[in-house]
């Protein structure tokens, strides 16, 4: 056999190994026509409910052996950015994204809610046992500044019967563009006037005072390790590290303990205004049970999805979410969705299509 010949068969021998080689890679990444291969989706955004998701995608992937979902927890804000410029295939919020975020966004992005969760006001504070209470306008002047000492008059007629220390308050926040931020100081912004004119409601707000961490996972670690610090974060954050819980009083003049009951009749109170588009706040609801810092959080996509075959594992995902998913919030101190939240989260994911093809159908 000539040389020309042997190096034309070894051409194109190589050319089949490339051609073959490239095809395996187009259908692992999900971008097959057949959709058959394994489809990897990366969503980003909020903390608040990370521990779940991560609960999630575990449980999901076990039942899916084709599908890799990986979750980053860089707060809302970020989830928000990333899903703007299109690095994810879903970003997720507590806070309801922004008239102005949505307009910015390059395609029709709508929220899904998925569990609902209670911001806790958590503390560290040696020689007190029993919990806290705040009432609003206390915990505004807090974090405010306006009140710098433990043993204040303001804190102390909360707690009658509780000896409080002279030691100086020190605040802590998020330092993250924080869906948990958004959700507190929307209650701030309700509860208190001088707050909502002075720093006002946002995912990145202008703190008056306070050392800064980043995620719910930095501001617990900074109230844990330091003596004398105050700050909210999400309940399962206060559980999982053994931090204690304040009381708040809510709108009915009751201090209530934050639990999933009392996220729920946060949520009942709220059930007849939530909007078509299902972004709604449900901060200092109204009802004797109900806990004033509570909220839903939302998983975030695009209506209109470029790849099918993605768009088509997202809405699974998110179904599967709404209704096996659920089982797994209480044992992680979330509140299930209402009935007919759920009812009304399906005829969100059902809208969704690529195409002009609808992705699910029942």
């Amino acid at each position: 056999m000539s040389v020309s010949k042997r190096s034309f068969q070894l051409v194109a021998w190589v050319s089949a190994v490339l051609l073959l080689l490239a095809a395996i890679a187009c259908n692992n990444n999900g971008s097959g026509g057949s959709g058959s291969g394994s489809v990897s989706l990366q969503g980003a955004g909020a903390s608040f409910p990370a521990p779940l998701y991560q609960k999630w995608l575990s449980e999901y992937g076990n039942l899916h052996s084709n599908m890799k979902i990986d979750y980053q927890s860089i707060g809302s804000g970020g989830g928000i950015k990333q899903l703007k410029e299109q690095t994810v295939d879903f970003g997720a919020s507590d806070a309801p994204m922004s008239d102005a975020d949505l307009k910015a966004a390059p395609g029709e992005i709508i929220h899904v809610p998925t569990v609902l969760g209670a911001v806790v006001i958590t503390y560290n504070l040696e020689g007190v046992k029993q919990p806290l209470r705040f009432s609003p306008e206390v915990l505004a002047d807090v974090f405010l500044g306006k009140i710098k000492k433990w043993n204040d008059p303001k804190i102390a007629a909360d707690n009658s019967g509780v000896t409080l220390p002279a030691s100086d308050i020190t605040v802590v926040h998020r330092s993250d563009s924080s869906g948990t931020s958004a959700v507190f100081t929307d209650y701030l912004s309700k509860v208190s006037p001088e707050w909502k004119e002075k720093v006002g409601a946002g995912v990145s707000p202008s703190w008056p005072i306070g050392l800064g961490g980043k995620g719910n996972e930095g501001v617990t670690g900074q109230v844990k390790n330091t003596p004398n610090t105050i700050g909210y974060i999400e309940l399962v954050y206060a559980v999982k590290n053994n931090l204690p819980v304040a009381e708040i009083k809510n709108a009915s003049g009751a201090f209530i303990t934050p639990s999933i009951d009392a996220v729920t009749a946060a949520a009942a109170a709220s059930a007849a205004s939530m909007p078509d588009d299902l972004r709604i706040s449900i901060t200092n609801a109204t009802g004797p049970q109900a806990y004033p810092i509570s909220s839903y959080t939302y998983i975030l996509v695009y209506k209109d999805q470029k790849d099918a075959v993605k768009g088509k594992a997202v809405v699974d995902f998110l179904w599967w979410g709404i209704h096996d998913g659920q089982s797994f919030a209480k044992p992680l101190q979330y509140a299930p969705l209402p009935a007919d939240i759920v009812q009304r989260a399906e005829a969100k994911i059902k809208s969704v299509t690529s195409g002009g093809s609808t992705l699910r159908q029942n």
